[in-house]
């Protein structure tokens, strides 16, 4: 059953009315919370919870109720939805759809600066190491660096501002240049299997996954003005739904919202990269401009959020990955790895984002309980 903007809206704080329920669909994922290995603290000061004297109710165990609030809005909400929720400093997860493979779109940036600060770990890049960028590195949709190279001719940053501009600004030219610099998708494929990251796929890159997805084979004029858009729409119709479907059936870049919070509570924890690696990434993700009405806005005064979101394409109304990834905290210091991954949707935008603002609230609103 769908249900409107304005229901969900009533729902970002996480109230007591529970949207009508639709059947829900078979599942292939972890329905219920499970148990979770715990792994050594953060060094960072600013991620640790406070010691505590005794072990609190929802360490071992989701809160009574959240389980259940967060099914209930999964069911509510039309389309391929994906949740989860990790608690970080705790034992426990829940997960609707939480197995199945959603489009990950901008989210998987994230897992391109990951393989960039294991490089630098690992002595093979530095920070401060320049990188040029030409016309001929251009790629499509949102790249406000573009505009620098047409008008200078090329452009050369380090790796350390690459990275600031790829995630806080979700810029695709920025992040494209430190996937060349990584060694491409075949680099960041091996540290997610090096970190054994599970179900989480990395693409082609920006336009190799754009054109696949519309239907077009890439030239690099489509990277020039809106020459894609013209191109995208000079197709025809059935051309287009035909390679939205392999996308959607199959997503190249797909990933599962379980597999993503398990990451994200593993980079929290510190044992995805070095101390200081971890805790420049989570400063980096605190600063990230897009998505402010979608998970972030569902947090009470107190909290904080460090996030990345992804947007795909849109076909006859209807958008192939809308998502939104990150690490809560409360104001008691204890960390929730949260995931909202849809992975097609027709609902309009304010509706996406109160979805992602009442499962955001949910967990505010059941911590400590």
């Amino acid at each position: 059953m769908m249900i409107g903007a304005g229901l969900l809206a009533g729902c970002v704080s996480s109230a007591a009315i529970v949207p009508p329920q639709r059947q829900a669909q078979p599942e292939r994922s972890h329905a219920g919370a499970v148990t979770v290995p715990i792994g050594p603290p953060v060094r960072s000061s600013t991620s640790a919870p406070p010691p505590r004297g005794t072990l609190d109710p929802g360490f071992r165990r989701p809160a009574p109720g959240l389980n259940d609030r967060i099914a209930a809005l999964w069911r509510a909400f039309p389309g391929k939805t994906g949740i989860a929720v990790q608690r970080i400093d705790g034992e426990w997860a829940i997960a609707q759809r939480g197995d199945d493979l959603f489009p990950q779109q901008s989210v998987s940036k994230l897992w391109v600066t990951m393989s960039i600060l294991d490089a630098v770990d690992n002595g093979r890049i530095r920070l401060d190491q320049n990188v040029r960028i030409g016309p001929e590195d251009l790629v499509v949709f949102h790249q406000p660096l573009a505009a620098r190279v047409r008008s200078e001719g090329s452009v050369t940053m380090n790796v350390r501002d690459l990275i600031e501009t790829a995630i806080t600004h979700s810029d695709n030219l920025a992040n494209d240049s430190l996937l060349r610099t990584v060694g491409g998708p075949g680099a960041v494929r091996a540290f997610i299997a090096k970190k054994d990251l599970g179900s989480i796929r990395f693409g082609p890159g920006e336009r190799l996954l754009q054109s696949g997805t519309a239907g077009l084979s890439w030239q690099q004029s489509y990277s020039i003005a809106r020459n894609f858009q013209a191109a995208r729409a000079a197709l025809p119709m059935a051309t287009r739904q035909a390679a939205m479907n392999r996308y959607l059936a199959d997503p190249v870049d797909g990933a599962s919202p379980a597999a993503i919070a398990s990451a994200l509570t593993r980079l929290a924890r510190g044992t995805l990269l070095s101390p200081e690696s971890t805790d420049y990434l989570l400063g980096v993700m605190s600063r990230t401009k897009s998505g402010p009405q979608r998970l972030k806005a569902g947090l009470p005064p107190g909290w904080t959020f460090v996030h990345k979101t992804g947007t795909g394409q849109d076909l006859n109304g209807m958008t192939a990955g809308y998502n939104d990834i990150g690490i809560a905290t409360a104001p008691d210091g204890t960390r929730y790895a949260i995931v909202v991954m849809l992975g097609s949707t027709t609902s309009s935008i304010p509706a996406r984002m109160a979805l992602m603002q009442a499962v955001s609230g949910a967990v505010a609103e059941f911590h400590g309980r």
